[in-house]
C-alpha cells in the first residue's frame, strides 16, 4: 500500500494506481485530446490562479517557474499539440490542462523506500528531469522518496518516470479536486491505463 506523508501545508489528492497496462499513445485517445485542445482555446478550464497561489504561498514566482498545468495550457493556446508520451501520461496531461491542477506521476517500482514525502526541497537538492537537465528544487515544493526528490509540480524526474513497463504508480494532484473529477480520473485510467485506483490519505 502506498504511503504519502505531507510535511507542508497543502491539500493534495493522491491516488495509487495498480494492475496497469501502459501502452504507447493510443489512437482512441484522440477524442480526449481534441476536447482538451478545445477547452484550452476557449478558456473553459479550471482556474489558473489556484496553482499560481500555491506557488506564491511558498515564495515562488509562478511566472518564472510555471506549474506544469499552466505550462501545458500555454503551449496549447499557441497552437502546439498536446504532447503524446504513453497511454497513462497522456491522460495525466489532458486532465492537468482541463482542471488546471499540476499532476505528478511516479512509477512505484522505481520509488525507493516505503513512502513518498511532499515537502520543501533542501539547499542543493534536485534531480535529472524528464528530457531536461538538472531540476533545482531547493526551497520548492517537491515529492521525495528515500533517495531524495523525484518530482515537483513543474517537472518530474527521469528516475521515477512512467513507461510502458510501469505496473504500479502514484498519481498526485497537487491541489484538491472535486469528487466528480476523481471519478473521471478513475474512468480514464481504467480505459487508457487499463488499471485500478485507490484513494490514498496523506499523513
Amino acid at each position: 500500500m502506498l504511503k504519502v506523508r505531507c510535511e507542508i501545508n497543502i491539500e493534495p489528492d493522491v491516488l495509487e494506481l495498480y494492475e496497469l497496462e501502459v501502452t504507447a499513445p493510443r489512437d482512441d485517445f484522440e477524442l480526449e485530446v481534441a476536447r482538451t485542445m478545445q477547452v484550452a482555446k476557449s478558456g473553459e478550464v479550471g482556474a489558473v490562479d489556484r496553482a499560481r497561489e500555491l506557488y506564491r504561498r511558498f515564495g515562488l514566482d509562478p511566472t518564472r517557474v510555471r506549474p506544469s498545468s499552466e505550462a501545458l495550457l500555454r503551449r496549447l493556446k499557441k497552437g502546439e499539440p498536446l504532447p503524446r508520451i504513453n497511454s497513462l501520461v497522456d491522460v495525466a496531461n489532458a486532465l492537468s490542462v482541463q482542471l488546471q491542477v499540476p499532476v505528478g506521476l511516479y512509477d512505484l517500482d522505481k520509488v525507493k523506500g516505503d513512502e513518498l514525502v511532499i515537502r520543501l526541497g533542501a539547499a542543493g537538492e534536485g534531480y535529472t528531469g524528464i528530457g531536461k537537465e538538472h531540476v533545482n528544487v531547493a526551497g520548492r515544493i517537491c515529492v521525495a522518496d528515500a533517495e531524495g526528490p523525484c518530482g515537483n509540480p513543474s517537472a518530474d524526474s527521469a528516475r521515477t518516470m512512467i513507461t510502458t513497463e510501469t505496473e504500479r504508480a502514484a498519481w498526485i494532484y497537487f491541489l484538491p479536486i472535486q469528487d466528480d473529477d476523481i471519478d473521471r480520473t478513475a474512468e480514464l485510467i481504467a480505459v487508457f491505463g487499463r488499471g485500478l485506483i485507490r484513494k490514498v490519505a496523506t499523513v
